[in-house]
């Protein structure tokens, strides 16, 4: 075991779940020496992982390749079904998307990433489909910036560290001292406007959801083309709305049961 590890570490479960997570949208199915060289693992571990995994019946394989089952999706609803977030948000989403005829969604942080945890889309956008479970770098999203706003230094200096800022556009911030301007102005103003920065032609803007203790535990965006809504008319016409949706959102949130209220 790593010597950096704590005591209780258990690097069997770690390696089991990088090789679930190698598979993706863009990578449906693997050979063996593929999840061995994505996992870092070697061929025999990597076997042996992905041939319990078969067995448990999250993995299946046809001799060469294998590829993840529909069971997998019990590891994230066991996630989903635990948070009231989701069932909360969902028709305030609903509410919001009519008001402004485009699409809404929550998430939250976890790690690099943003997770979207709620959605009602009302029209395709980007050339990336969004679901509930995608994930997308946090700093080149609305609800990124929002959710990194909401951290404190010591876990906005950790992000930083550990995040490389690649540029995905022409617009994105790809440095830590632009990042951190950008952050400073949505605190100051309380919501965040992305303009392209994750893909050309998305125009989003996000506010934050907190807790009764003031903490951002999640946010909500709605996103839109921008060929239909300059910046100026993102502005205009769905911050009020979007904020109103937040501040909803977080009332009903506030008398859900303790035990589900955490995002």
């Amino acid at each position: 075991m790593d010597g950096t590890r704590p005591a209780y570490h258990v690097q069997s479960l770690e390696r089991g779940l990088a090789v679930i997570c190698a598979f993706g949208s863009g990578t449906p199915e693997l050979t063996l020496s593929d999840v061995a060289r994505a996992t870092g693992l070697t061929r025999a571990a990597a076997r042996r992982f992905l041939l319990t995994l078969v067995d448990l019946g999250y993995v299946r394989t046809d001799g060469k390749f294998f590829s993840l089952t529909a069971r997998v999706l019990e590891l994230g609803y066991a996630f989903l079904s635990s948070m009231t977030l989701p069932e909360v948000a969902q028709p305030h989403l609903e509410r919001l998307s009519a008001e402004v005829h485009e699409s809404s969604s929550v998430s939250v942080l976890d790690g690099s990433d943003i997770v979207y945890v709620a959605r009602v889309a009302v029209t395709r956008i980007m050339t990336v489909s969004i679901n509930v479970g995608t994930r997308f770098p946090a700093y080149a999203t609305s609800m990124g910036h929002v959710l990194l706003a909401g951290l404190d230094e010591d876990s906005l200096a950790a992000y930083l560290d550990r995040t490389p800022l690649e540029r995905l556009t022409a617009h994105t911030l790809n440095s830590p001292v632009a990042l951190r301007a950008a952050l400073a102005e949505v605190r100051a103003r309380g919501w965040a406007l992305v303009d392209q920065e994750l893909e050309e032609g998305l125009r989003a803007v996000a506010a934050p959801i907190r807790d009764r203790r003031g903490r951002v535990v999640a946010a909500v965006n709605v996103s839109t083309h921008a060929s239909r809504y300059t910046r100026e008319s993102v502005r205009e016409e769905m911050v009020q709305p979007l904020l109103a949706a937040a501040k909803r959102i977080e009332a009903d949130l506030a008398v859900a049961p303790d035990r589900a209220r955490h995002a």
